[in-house]
């Protein structure tokens, strides 16, 4: 062993072992025949990005996992990499050309992807840079990006192949449209906000007698002229006679019918729906439904159009239309009222302009065929989730999925192989040569001259960035470049996604859709759902609140390990994690702002204690390897070393079984108690030799191996100290590491009985601590203990362990209670601690007969439960007989303290 220094300083440490795993490139895989695989695929995070917490804790768990995998002897494979994110690289693009006084509109779509790649160059790596300051055992040789040329090419084939089988088709439907991006969002791009807006309450007159008309309430009063019908419920009674009778379209006097059907609600504002199916979904259903027309009055730019039919509202923005149309109504006599109205708007999460519902002109891939096997086979269990709750939440959209909008307005992203001739036909292949040929072909049919190669355009429009991301586990492995091979062969189907919930649908779904598409088999056989990271008020970390915390910053203040250890601690599966990072309470943004701006104000209580359990680790192998050894000792623990080795393995079963059910943080928890309680707090305080003496070699070098033991299953949470200090155990040739070293592993049942006399001893310890702190005696200060003859022969064993931790002058046997004694129980038996002078009679009779009350309560808990038919039928045999137990123990603990406060009487 050698000597290490007084504190630990994780920078030093940190950089200089991530850069020992890459110089011997430990986290390299290749297919290899005689290793069992374990594959994840990084959710690959936007191109854009830079670490923020929710990162921290997704890629801290993968690489838990994959760590543990590689320690195991599996070929561990964790495939990093970026998504090239459409719509905010473009954002990020154009305002970049801006500063340079370059207008997106003024340079061809090659020059601009020119400038967008170089931007990608320059900042697209960032957060994989970051994700090596966490420590993320990543196959960097692997890095792949979503608009790489290989992954650009998976992309277009797998658009082609299921445009071949008629799943994709071009159509004019209903969308989230960014007016400001003048792109088409998908439903996870919009951001819903409260607004404080106005309700509009207008009349509807009557075709056939304008002194009838009905009450209609808006909050988007401009989309009245898109108004193609009036829809009531038809059960409700103040509406019956209106039912088929035509109105008129205030403003415009453009007849339209009164419908009627049970989606309306008759109880929200006046029970009357306006039916404008070009601008609000639920409006374009009722209108599909009847069949009535759609007339769109809001162009792409978010302006007024032609069909709009009223002249000055032409290219005037709808904001100000809104308004102008509210005087108009006032002046024509239409106006009814206008209430202030508080409401849920959608905004576009890149450019945070307000979502337009909107028919357009797009390409739809039909959900039904597709997402039927992707369906069954999570509902089957095929594929399991874990939490395995957030299965209600996939059928809820599985059963009955809308078609899905695949193309985008922009230029960033992969084209859609589509090409038009100029007679409007389409040809859809994986380059312009093939479709231009299709088209040559088509032509000879026809007998006609075919246009010329540069006139035969491609679509306008890119794919969705999703299109490209639902490939992922098949394309970093070139799955559709070369389908046969090795990479493919070997790593796919991946082993489990580790991903948030909020995007189960938009990214998993299609994930497993794509697999069965594609491959004919699932593209992971597990999927961990994290949750969402909040700050201590239950607000959702964001860059608009500021309330955040730099990741970088707190692995400055707390070290890698300490900031994993804290994300993972609390982080049960699928439930938020409370952060508390000291934001302050007040909701004024300068005094967020100047908190978030103060690194030393970043006081994290959990990744403090994750820094607390470092330092502990440091220091119990400061403490053992300062020992002084006597080679002519004989072996003095054999019992605490046996204890010890049960304990381990009751542990390890444990943690395994933890780990198989994706239970992380329990898994972590676990680790903590073992290695803070038993090994810190209990074994190295018993084992300890006395200040300046020495200890035996056998001792030693059992600490010494389960010091090993606990780093190796300690090092895939916190991966820095126990590399350094692993190293420091014994010599290590080059290239060896603990991330190559076997995982503990339980291998054989443990022994219970010897684990639960120990914690019986420890029990015993801890009662004679509790006395000394009532009675204010000082811990070095020895103390006698007694106790009956029977009970002290169950401890003969541990008889010396409860002397020296306890601080016992000595332990004897005694026929009854001893004057000047103080009482205490473990498990129904009753121990006596002298204290002298120090007893109050009072006071310890206050304190059995609460002790007795609690037991009582805890006994009549046990009775009701073991009473219940239904529990004692259901529950397994192990949990009935502990609730059997804990009765045994409780009516111990009742007749022995019923007795002490006799004697005291």
């Amino acid at each position: 062993m050698s000597e290490i220094s007084k504190t630990y300083d994780p920078k030093d440490v940190e950089a200089k072992w991530y850069q020992y795993w890459m110089e011997h490139k430990l986290f390299r895989s290749t297919p290899d025949p005689n290793k069992e695989p374990y594959t994840i695929v990084i959710p690959p995070p936007n191109v854009t990005g830079v670490l923020h917490m929710g990162h921290m804790l997704n890629n801290t768990i993968q690489d838990v996992l994959i760590r543990r995998a590689r320690m195991q002897g599996k070929n561990a494979c964790w495939v990093p990499g970026t998504d090239h994110a459409s719509i905010a690289t473009e954002a990020k693009v154009v305002a970049m050309l801006k500063e340079q006084g370059i207008e997106k509109k003024d340079i061809s779509r090659e020059q601009f992807l020119e400038h967008a790649f170089a931007w990608k160059d320059k900042y697209g790596g960032i957060i994989l840079e970051q994700l090596k300051k966490l420590g993320a055992s990543c196959d960097w040789d692997r890095t792949r990006f979503t608009m790489e040329e290989e992954l650009s090419k998976a992309v277009i084939d797998s658009f082609v192949q299921l445009h071949r089988r008629g799943w994709i088709y071009k159509g004019v439907r209903m969308v989230n449209w960014d007016p400001q991006g003048k792109t088409a969002l998908s439903d996870e791009e919009v951001i819903f906000k409260t607004s404080n807006t106005k309700m509009v309450y207008f009349k509807y007159r009557a075709a056939d007698n304008p002194d009838e008309f009905l009450t209609v309430a808006t909050v988007r009063p401009e989309t009245i002229p898109g108004d193609v019908a009036v829809c009531v419920n038809p059960n409700d009674e103040r509406y019956q006679s209106w039912i088929g009778r035509k109105v008129l379209v205030p403003l415009l006097d453009r007849e339209v019918p009164v419908i009627a059907d049970e989606y309306v609600d008759p109880e929200f504002g006046t029970g009357i729906l306006k039916i404008t199916p070009a601008h609000d979904v639920n409006d374009y259903n009722i209108g599909q439904k009847y069949n009535l027309p759609a007339i769109d009055t809001i162009a792409d730019d978010g302006t007024m159009s032609e069909a709009v039919g009223i002249a000055k509202y032409i290219g005037q923005d709808r904001f100000r239309v809104r308004k102008a149309i509210i005087q108009d109504l006032e002046e024509a006599g239409l106006l009814v009222k206008v209430e202030d109205y508080s409401n849920q708007v959608g905004t576009s999460e890149r450019t945070g302009a307000v979502i337009e519902p909107k028919l357009s002109m797009q390409w739809w891939l039909k959900m039904e065929d597709i997402a039927r096997p992707a369906f069954e086979n999570v509902m089957n269990d095929t594929i399991r989730f874990f939490p395995e709750k957030f299965k209600n939440m996939y059928r809820s959209w599985m059963e009955n999925p809308k078609d899905w909008c695949i193309s985008r307005q922009l230029w960033w992203g992969q084209q859609i192989p589509a090409y038009y001739d100029d007679q409007g036909n389409i040809f859809v292949a994986n380059t312009k040569a093939e479709a231009y040929a299709e088209y040559q072909a088509l032509c000879a049919q026809e007998g006609r001259t075919a246009m010329p190669f540069d006139a035969f355009r491609q679509d306008e429009d890119v794919l969705d960035t999703w299109f490209s991301s639902w490939l992922w586990p098949i394309s970093v492995f070139d799955g559709f470049k070369d389908p046969n091979n090795a990479d493919i062969q070997y790593y796919y189907p991946t082993a489990v996604l580790v991903t948030g919930f909020d995007i189960i649908f938009f990214w998993v779904a299609r994930m497993i859709m794509a697999g069965y598409a594609f491959k004919g088999e699932l593209p992971f056989k597990d999927v961990y759902f994290t949750g969402l990271i909040r700050d201590k008020m239950g607000r959702k970390m964001s860059k608009s609140l500021g309330n955040s915390p730099d990741a970088l910053r707190l692995i400055d203040l707390y070290s890698a390990d300490g900031v994993r250890f804290g994300v993972l601690f609390s982080s049960a599966a699928g439930n938020d994690l409370l952060f508390d990072t000291g934001v302050p309470k007040s909701q004024k943004q300068e005094d967020i702002t100047a908190f978030m701006e103060d690194p030393e104000s970043h006081n994290s209580k959990l990744c403090e204690q994750g820094r607390n359990f470092a330092n502990k680790i440091w220091n119990s192998y400061r403490l053992l390897s300062g020992w002084e050894v006597d080679e002519s000792l004989p072996f003095a623990h054999a019992h605490s070393v046996a204890w010890l080795e049960e304990r381990l393995q009751q542990a390890l079963a444990e943690i395994d079984d933890h780990f198989s059910k994706y239970r992380i943080s329990d898994a972590l928890q676990a680790v903590y108690k073992l290695f803070w309680d038993d090994f810190c707090a209990w074994y190295l305080e018993i084992i300890k030799p006395e200040y300046g003496q020495p200890i035996d070699r056998s001792t030693l070098q059992h600490t010494l191996d389960f010091f090993e033991r606990l780093l190796q299953l300690t090092h895939p949470f916190m991966p820095f100290i126990t590399e350094e200090l692993w190293q420091q155990v014994r010599p290590r040739a080059a290239g060896e590491s603990i991330c190559i070293a076997p995982y503990p592993a339980a291998t054989r049942p443990a022994d219970q009985a010897r684990i639960q006399a120990m914690d019986q001893a420890f029990e015993i310890v801890i009662g004679v601590r509790q006395v000394r702190n009532q009675k204010e005696i000082a811990p070095k200060v020895p103390l006698k203990l007694f106790a009956k003859a029977d009970t002290l022969q169950k401890y003969t064993e541990a008889a010396y362990i409860i002397r020296k931790m306890a601080v016992l002058e000595s332990f004897d046997t005694c026929e009854a209670q001893p004057e000047q004694t103080v009482s205490f129980l473990v498990k129904g038996e009753e121990f006596f601690v002298h204290v002298g002078d120090a007893i109050d009679l009072d006071k310890e009779r206050e304190k059995l007969q609460k002790e007795l009350e609690y037991a009582q309560g805890f006994r009549d808990s046990v009775l009701k439960k073991l009473g219940n038919e239904r529990f004692v039928a259901n529950a397994k045999p192990d949990v009935v007989q502990k609730e059997r137990e804990k009765l045994a123990d409780a009516e111990a603990n009742i007749q022995a303290l019923s007795e002490a406060l006799k004697k005291l009487a």
